[in-house]
């Protein structure tokens, strides 16, 4: 079946039409002529697989990766590299219009290298799940991993891997030890292992648990992004792409005024508000993950802050009349976006600034027509082009009241 595919789609698909239904095709590129063939009919739409290419798109080159399209990672890499961002682009930018934001016009990119970038893995029994199977690919390079986990996948054969989850992460910007494997806490969904000098174990609350005070060096790493120091467990989250990280919390700082009080929702290992306190006197930090809460505490020693180890909505709920008021706000949600107790805090709060990113598109501009409804500005919008040759598209806007 003949298809001419129109655009890309919010998870890297092409779509085009056939007999008027749309058809989201893999691996194709807006413009293209394709014979297809369908591989899955719904009511809405079909999904299809490309059988020949019959016109390419000019912006189509042969991907690098021998792996590609066999593991689940990269869905862009036989597009050239400068159109992927464009396309990038666009998506956020239908992502927005759908949601009523118009940001033709004020979308800037923040990027870092193509290749070689990524510095967090998880394995699993010592590759990479194929896409949609449980499969593994017994990889020996990734031409997205930074030069030192491919210096491990080049030197440990499949079989000598660690089988089950690890988590590899390694990298340039790491002090003195550059790489480290960590194993996942041993547990069971109605309990949690302290970490540390223990072996008591606490019953979990609230699905949140705390999991002492005791940094476990073990599972440590410390890396140095524009003259900071963070500290964070290689088990938990952590950015990957440490290129494009340090040009953001750059453009942060740049676009922060400084003041005396700050508020940094989800604020993680506190990897953004370290840099706040060079421009704020006191930085409040709320994260409802105490682990990272405990490496906060230290990133931040001697610096003016407050931690609150607990989710965003209780928070708004118990402490935020305590915390006075705040001359901005960094918010950086997970992927479901920010929680809806803290989306009516921030509209109703006249927070004269507030910078918030995100890592889903969808909830992102979901989120910031809540706020332009409640009187918010959009001053400027950025994609963080954090995972190139991947559909994956993260942000950050900047409102103001």
């Amino acid at each position: 079946m003949k298809i001419i595919t129109d655009k890309i789609t919010f998870g890297g698909k092409s779509l085009g039409k056939i007999d008027g239904k749309n058809v989201f095709v893999p691996y194709a590129i807006p413009g293209e002529v394709l014979d297809v063939q369908i591989t899955e009919s719904k009511k809405d739409y079909d999904n299809a697989e490309i059988t020949e290419i019959l016109e390419a798109s000019p912006y189509r080159i042969e991907a690098p990766c021998k792996y590609y399209g066999k593991c689940g990672g990269c869905n862009m890499m036989h597009i050239q590299p400068e159109y992927q961002k464009e396309l990038r682009k666009n998506i956020l930018k239908d992502i927005f219009e759908q949601n009523g934001i118009d940001i033709s016009d004020k979308i800037q990119i923040v990027s870092g290298p193509d290749y070689n970038y990524r510095a967090r893995f998880q394995l699993n029994d010592g590759g990479l799940s194929v896409r949609n199977s449980n499969l593994i690919v017994p990889l020996d390079q990734c031409l997205c991993a930074e030069n030192i986990i491919n210096d491990y996948l080049a030197k440990t054969p499949f079989e000598d891997r660690p089988k089950g989850r690890i988590h590899l992460f390694g990298s340039d910007f790491a002090e003195n030890e550059k790489f480290k494997i960590a194993y996942p806490q041993e547990d069971n969904k109605n309990t949690k292992r302290i970490q540390g000098h223990t072996n008591k174990k606490l019953k979990l609350k609230d699905n949140h648990y705390f999991a002492g005070s005791v940094i476990s060096q073990e599972n440590t790493l410390s890396v140095q992004l524009n003259s900071k120091r963070l500290s964070f467990d290689v088990r938990g989250f952590f950015q990957s792409n440490l290129f494009v990280f340090e040009k953001v919390v750059k453009l942060i700082s740049s676009l922060l005024p400084g003041g005396k009080n700050i508020l940094d929702m989800y604020a993680g290992c506190g990897s953004i508000s370290s840099f706040l306190t060079d421009k704020y006197e006191n930085v409040v930090l709320v994260e409802h993950n105490r682990d990272a809460i405990v490496f906060a505490e230290k990133n931040l020693s001697g610096k003016g802050h407050v931690s609150y180890g607990m989710s965003g909505a209780n928070w708004v709920k118990n402490c935020a009349s305590f915390c006075g008021t705040f001359d901005a706000c960094v918010i950086d949600p997970p992927r479901s976006g920010m929680e809806k107790e803290v989306c009516d805090y921030l509209c109703n709060s006249n927070i004269p600034l507030i910078v918030s990113l995100s890592c889903d598109p969808s909830t992102h501009a979901r989120d910031c027509a809540r706020l332009i409804k409640a009187g918010y500005e959009m001053d400027k919008i950025y994609l963080l082009d954090f995972y190139p040759n991947t559909s994956h598209i993260e942000s950050l806007t900047i409102f103001v009241k």
